[in-house]
């Protein structure tokens, strides 16, 4: 069985698929979701609910309220009860609109670090959770309540150093906007095209197999792509998680996994289908070929 596709050919189409994957993704994440506003919220809104959050955002309010209490012997009592009366708030439908605004307040912080106009950390401001707690406490006669101060309480996503790290990459991704991934699906059927014209040789069986070895050759591109990409988002989470304070690293690390998601849907769509063109090509080139060669046929 002849080869149509050279083997210097299929390793180059390969490797350059499996780049332009996840520079694709990426880009297209960067343009789409985190320079979007409405989508940025509405990606991170459900962690209203996440007990990481939840933890984190009323550890950090109650740190801040006792700092300006002095309740003598019971401190430990008052910080408990307070602690509590936060805790509960946050199941609550006021935490999730207050957690929407200042997460709608922290996008304008993370579009800042990618445009470069600022080397501070990329926080998440919880001033105005913690003026709805403040208010609730207040209405239900909370002890202290009135002692809470509302002021900037930030749990940090991306430390100074990492934001000013990444920014150069960001600014690169922001650039490429939905062309690299727009570029990778050219790439490939150009591939398939281009195999199918060289095939030549009498009749159109032989760049009918030219054109499927191409297509598995794309499908196993996409396929390695995916897992890079995939390697890329776990080797970031953790180089971003390394410079959180440890007591907000579960709450960062919820943020991040929420903005990243549609990421990791975008790996296993992609490696699945990748895999699935590969699979099919190779057995339909295979079934061809067995046609072709058997007694009888020309």
């Amino acid at each position: 069985m002849r080869t149509y596709l050279s083997a210097g050919l299929s390793a180059v189409l390969v490797v350059l698929l499996a780049v332009l994957v996840p520079v694709g993704a990426l880009s297209a994440w960067v343009d789409l979701e985190i320079d979007n506003t409405d989508r940025y919220v509405d990606a991170v809104a459900p962690l209203a609910s996440d007990p990481a959050v939840r933890s984190t955002v009323t550890d950090l309010i109650t740190d801040g309220a006792m700092q300006q209490i002095d309740a003598g012997p019971l401190q430990n009592t008052v910080r408990n009860f307070l602690h509590q009366a936060v805790l509960s708030f946050t199941t609550t439908d006021a935490f999730q609109d207050a957690w929407n605004a200042a997460n709608r307040t922290a996008h304008e912080a993370v579009t800042a670090a990618l445009n470069g106009n600022t080397g501070e950390a990329v926080t998440i401001d919880l001033a105005p959770v913690t003026e709805r707690v403040k208010q609730n406490l207040e209405e239900n006669g909370v002890p202290f309540a009135d002692r809470i101060p509302v002021q900037h309480t930030d749990i940090t996503l991306i430390s100074a150093d990492r934001a000013d790290r990444l920014r150069q990459t960001f600014r690169l991704l922001r650039t490429g906007s939905i062309r690299p991934a727009v570029g990778t699906l050219v790439v490939a059927v150009l591939a398939v095209v281009v195999a199918w014209a060289r095939g030549g040789g009498p009749g159109r069986r032989r760049s009918g197999l030219a054109a499927l070895s191409a297509a598995a050759v794309a499908g196993l591109g996409f396929a390695l792509g995916a897992l890079l990409l995939r390697a890329v988002v776990w080797y970031a989470r953790g180089r971003v998680l390394s410079g959180v304070p440890d007591s907000e690293t579960a709450g960062a690390a919820a943020v991040y996994d929420a903005l990243t998601g549609s990421l990791r849907t975008t790996v296993w769509i992609v490696f699945a289908a990748g895999l699935v063109v590969a699979l099919c090509a190779v057995l339909v080139r295979l079934r061809a070929a067995r046609g072709r060669s058997a007694p009888g046929t020309g």
